[in-house]
């Protein structure tokens, strides 16, 4: 029996129960920590400094901690706004985790986190800013792809926080314009899971329905923009070029995102002509169109993607680059990294070491790495060093994740060079970052 903990009075508190408590640090996942006679509680939309009348939500596994609401102020922080949503609060729709807290505050409350990840989890104290990106003044109206989730009767709306419950929200306000004007709240959607609305930088907005197991009537193409400027010990440049993507393929949300981390990319590893780059997770070829066009015809690149579709349009985006080379696969399995196997009574939990790919160079000047939220992991961040590359930048949605792999970094002795920090997920707690490392021994 999970044994739940006991309440002011000493009776046990359980999904329901309310608690005044003082809320206290920022943690990861958007919410805050409190303590209640020794009880841990994890607290969405407070601030750190206020006190607040929280009603909890879940009792987290083995009962360790609580979740809770804040669904009653008390003594408030100066950081503290009107949410410019009304579907924004608690037992509301679950996408926005900051709309309470003033956008500086956001930003800083994102730097907290990134800098205790690193300090927790690879042992370093590193200084953290969290930059505005261009262009965006007050968080709302950035996003440029929104999933609708649909209810039993084909109605479109956003998710509750931590729950399968579909609120019906009209306006996301932080769809941007684009979205809102397909109007996809307007109607119902029969027979379909959800609904996907992306609004292209390059191309006309479409909205696609989604079926029972994620697929899609027409899924077409869609055009999107990649233009970036940066700066080197070599110079300014710019990259300037249309890219085609899969409707319901990656590309970054924010209109503002791709530059700031193509730029922040190729300023922190200053490429040379004629230098070998690796772009790993590679997508539909973001990195490595700016690392092709910095290495020129005298380099090469090789773009690793596990993605079919993805690729196919990496080779289409970068047919003017015949030196980058775009590979399919899982970039543990060209690298010949062991991962555990799925299925079959036997065998089953044990490494499968798959053959290294030949089209995956044994050295390299430069490496890219853009994983998805999990991480690299160990195995691919060794085998990445084992390359030697001068500098490696690793683009994280996730601090943990980042945490993680440094820590692996620099025990295979690398350093960290540099590291900047972008607000691209305004009023949510994401937050996107890019992290230099270069050689010790260099």
């Amino acid at each position: 029996m999970t044994d739940v903990p006991a309440g002011p009075d000493g009776d046990a508190l359980d999904v329901g129960s309310e608690v005044v408590v003082d809320v206290g640090p920022v943690a990861h996942g958007g919410h805050c920590v409190a303590r209640s006679d020794g009880r841990v509680l994890f607290v969405r939309h407070a601030i750190p400094g206020e006190r607040a009348l929280v009603r909890v939500t879940e009792i987290g596994s083995g009962g360790r901690f609580l979740r809770a609401d804040a669904v009653e102020v008390l003594e408030a922080s100066p950081d503290r706004v009107t949410a410019p949503c009304p579907w924004s609060g608690p037992g509301m729709c679950g996408g926005c985790d900051l709309q309470h807290v003033a956008p500086p505050r956001q930003r800083s409350l994102k730097a907290e986190v990134v800098r205790e990840q690193l300090r927790r989890l690879a042992g370093l104290d590193v200084a953290v800013e969290v930059e505005a990106v261009p262009g965006d003044d007050d968080g709302l109206r950035w996003r440029t792809r929104v999933e609708y989730a649909l209810d039993d009767a084909g109605r479109p709306g956003l998710r509750r926080h931590r729950s399968h419950d579909v609120v019906p929200v009209d306006d996301c306000r932080i769809a941007a314009p684009g979205v809102r004007d397909l109007a996809v709240t307007d109607a119902t959607w029969p027979g379909a899971r959800a609904v996907d609305a992306v609004t292209p930088s390059a191309s006309d907005p479409v909205a696609l329905a989604v079926g029972e197991r994620g697929s899609v009537e027409d899924d077409p193409d869609v055009r999107e923009r990649l233009e970036a400027t940066w700066s080197d010990d070599h110079g300014t440049h710019t990259l300037a070029r249309d890219m085609t993507v899969a409707a319901r393929g990656f590309w970054q949300v924010h209109p503002g995102a791709v530059a700031a981390l193509v730029g922040a990319t190729m300023a922190g590893l200053a490429v040379r002509p004629g230098e070998r780059a690796l772009d790993l997770y590679a997508g539909v070829g973001v990195f490595a169109a700016a690392l092709g066009e910095a290495v020129g015809p005298g380099g090469q690149v090789v773009a690793v993607e596990a993605d079919a579709r993805a690729v196919e349009h990496a080779r289409d985006n970068l047919a003017d680059l015949p030196w980058v080379l775009p590979v399919a696969a899982r970039v543990d399995d060209a690298f010949g990294v062991a991962r555990p196997t799925k299925g079959g009574r036997r065998g089953r939990g044990r490494p499968r070491r798959p053959a290294r790919s030949p089209l995956v160079p044994t050295s390299a000047d430069v490496v890219v790495l853009d994983p998805p939220r999990t991480g690299a992991g160990a195995g691919v961040v060794r085998a990445v060093a084992d390359l030697r590359p001068r500098a490696v930048a690793y683009v994280a949605c996730d601090p943990a994740a980042l945490a993680r792999d440094t820590r692996t970094l620099v025990e295979q002795g690398y350093r960290l060079a540099s590291l900047r920090a972008f607000d691209v997920f305004p009023m949510t707690h994401h937050v996107e970052c890019v992290a230099v490392f270069e050689r010790t021994d260099a």
